[in-house]
């Protein structure tokens, strides 16, 4: 799959999307990179620590987030990319449900779609984007009710991906993420894990978002600064029971020595 400027080999290896929310309100890391200093410095490190891909969101999508405007969330991620882009070869993701925000995002040096929505969210506009452009997305499965049930999900995934195949977005532009957090009853996330085997039988690369989830806070009862353990923790059990393409995380280093550490036992 061919991502910005770089080709990964999904079905053998798994790379690192760093996160990068530039929002004052997202569950872990809302305000920390609140200047242009901040946000580069901390793009930087995380490419410095391996990152293969970074995820810039400008609107957090924890339960119950503020909802801004489109014309807000373009003013914070538009002059991040346009200046990430500028300084560093990487390519970059951008997390939104917004066909707007996405145009502007790709049109200032985005390689790709993170929608949270599955190109669900506004009746075809987003796949219509994403289909003109020709960049890659990440099909995240979400709903609108509480969901309870592996199958559910799987069929949601199914109808993001359906969707995405109708409006012209071919097949090998497709990743998807179970959506791990995501309109699912607490239990479900962790048998979202437990079963992440069985989204790779829908035949597509997979991305796993679960760091410093709430999830991991149920299981250790811990606050998100105190998850990293429990991340890692999701990271080796991922990669232990299938291939996953993609780990989408907040710390890079340490997720990164977790992958490279499980290589090094498949391959001795």
């Amino acid at each position: 799959m061919k991502i910005g400027n770089k080709t990964f080999n999904v079905h053998s290896q798994t790379y690192i999307v760093g996160i990068l929310n530039i929002t004052p309100d997202s569950f872990y890391d809302g305000g920390r990179y609140d200047t242009l200093d901040k946000i580069l410095a901390h793009t930087e490190k995380m490419i410095n620590d391996g990152a293969d891909i970074i995820d810039i969101g400008g609107m957090s999508t924890k339960p119950g987030h503020d909802i801004i405007s489109c014309e807000e969330e373009m003013q914070r991620v538009v002059p991040v990319i346009q200046e990430i882009r500028r300084r560093f070869a990487l390519p970059l993701s951008i997390d939104t449900y917004r066909s707007e925000v996405a145009r502007a995002a790709i049109d200032a040096g985005a390689d790709m779609v993170n929608d949270i929505w599955g190109t669900l969210y506004d009746k075809g506009e987003m796949a219509k984007t994403i289909n003109q452009s020709g960049v890659p997305c990440c099909l995240v499965h979400n709903s609108q009710s509480l969901v309870t049930k592996t199958e559910d999900v799987l069929i949601g995934l199914q109808r993001c991906i359906d969707h995405a195949v109708s409006c012209g977005i071919d097949t090998s532009r497709i990743i998807l993420d179970p959506g791990i957090g995501f309109a699912k009853e607490t239990q479900l996330n962790l048998r979202l894990i437990k079963d992440i085997a069985r989204f790779g039988e829908l035949g597509y690369a997979l991305l796993l978002g679960a760091s410093r989830k709430s999830v991991i806070g149920y299981a250790l009862n811990l606050p998100g600064e105190e998850r990293l353990e429990g991340t890692l923790a999701v990271t080796a059990y991922a990669l232990l029971k299938t291939h996953i393409a993609f780990l989408r995380v907040h710390d890079v280093k340490e997720n990164v020595r977790v992958r490279d550490m499980i290589y090094a036992i498949q391959n001795a």
